[in-house]
């Protein structure tokens, strides 16, 4: 038997708003995804296109403005430790002129936000097609030992022995008030720990009537005391869970020191697995092999793969225009996925003579095609342009 759905805290027409906007951001549904992007990138439209300087290393995007946060900010947190020292001028363009590189902000590395088929028109000298988010997801397709034998066996044993000190439980809940401190208390305190100014978040009244009242809303507790919680978007049709939301108590360290924040990970695998769950989704994170949210989700025995909304069908098209030591250190730092010819994903590690390849960023998963060293030699052979146009033998 299905559970209770809590009442509801808005108006029909209130509420109606919040759906629509709700599955314009989140929507599956491939009629919506196709609008959605078309409308998002079409010729009239205008992007935000800035040109960023950090360690050394001048990066340009232009685009979705969603590439601000899911993109450049990360290439700036790779560059400098201190983002408060980035510079940025920021200008406009209009979608044409997008297609056209030579109107692109000029840097030592180009990035073009966009759709799937206009990113593939692009140039491919010196280039790559990139995945502008991908998504890690569980499918329950053995029964709940098997799936967890998939998990690393760091994790499994870390779990197991953080188990052993905590009296953890782990159960569902459609108490209202239990979602209000969950999200005042434990959400939005975790994801500013995280994130700072960065964070994303769904509002709290969106929150309750898009996930809370039809989804499943979790709550850890140690020694009967509430201290963590996920909520969950849940799809009746396709029984896909989606992790939206999740916290601990005040974000504060000691739960994440003593394994609680993984134990939400590890509970939440084991309830889908024995309640006829056929795919869990962890959500995503940027394409980059190197970013820490890449690393951990793969540990769970995750599968890559894109989004299922309208970022599914969005990329981004990276081309390197300077060949510098810099740009050179950059890129074999930052491994990073990629799109092959045939639309498959696969990893790409740069390298050269000086540069190992940063293998110990590993991207075995399902979902990843193959792994590609790239000699920097031979893909930057055509990038002569110095960070201030001069000229590189």
């Amino acid at each position: 038997m299905a559970p209770a759905v809590p009442p509801p805290r808005a108006t029909p027409q209130q509420r109606l708003r919040m759906h629509t906007g709700y599955h314009w951001r989140n929507s599956g549904n491939p009629v919506l995804t196709t609008a959605r992007t078309a409308w998002d990138t079409r010729d009239g439209a205008t992007f935000p296109a800035v040109h960023s300087e950090a360690g050394g290393l001048s990066v340009s995007y232009a685009g979705l403005a969603e590439g601000l946060a899911y993109t450049l900010e990360f290439t700036e947190l790779r560059r400098d430790a201190d983002v408060q020292g980035v510079r940025r001028r920021s200008g406009r363009l209009t979608g044409a002129a997008l297609r056209d590189p030579a109107r692109l902000p000029d840097a030592d590395i180009v990035i073009v936000g966009t759709s799937a088929a206009r990113a593939r028109a692009l140039p491919r000298r010196a280039s790559l097609i990139v995945p502008m988010r991908v998504h890690f997801v569980i499918d329950f397709d053995a029964d709940p030992d098997t799936v967890r034998q998939r998990i690393s066996k760091r994790e499994r044993q870390q779990f197991k022995h953080d188990l052993k000190d905590h009296d953890w439980t782990w159960g569902l809940s459609r108490d209202p008030a239990w979602f209000d401190h969950f999200y005042d208390r434990l959400y939005r305190p975790t994801m500013f720990q995280r994130h700072g100014d960065r964070e994303r978040t769904e509002t709290k009244e969106v929150s309750y009537e898009c996930l809370f009242r039809g989804g499943r809303m979790f709550v850890l507790r140690q020694d009967g005391e509430p201290i963590g919680g996920a909520l969950c978007h849940w799809d009746r049709a396709s029984r896909t869970m989606t992790l939206r939301l999740l916290g601990v108590v005040d974000g504060a360290r000691e739960h994440y020191d003593s394994g609680a924040f993984k134990a939400i990970y590890h509970f939440l695998i084991d309830w889908c697995a024995r309640h006829g769950v056929r795919r869990l989704d962890f959500q995503g994170t940027e394409p980059f092999v190197s970013k820490g949210t890449y690393q951990w989700k793969r540990r769970f025995g995750t599968r890559v793969l894109p989004p299922p909304n309208h970022f599914g069908s969005k990329r981004l098209w990276l081309q390197v225009r300077g060949d510098t030591p810099e740009v050179r250190d950059y890129l074999v730092a930052n491994p990073v996925l990629a799109e092959r010819t045939d639309g498959t994903l696969e990893a790409v590690y740069f390298r050269d003579a000086r540069r190992a390849p940063r293998l110990d960023y590993s991207a075995k998963s399902p979902g990843v095609a193959a792994v590609r060293e790239v000699d920097l030699d031979e893909f930057l052979a055509g990038a002569v342009r110095g960070p201030a146009g001069r000229a590189r033998p």
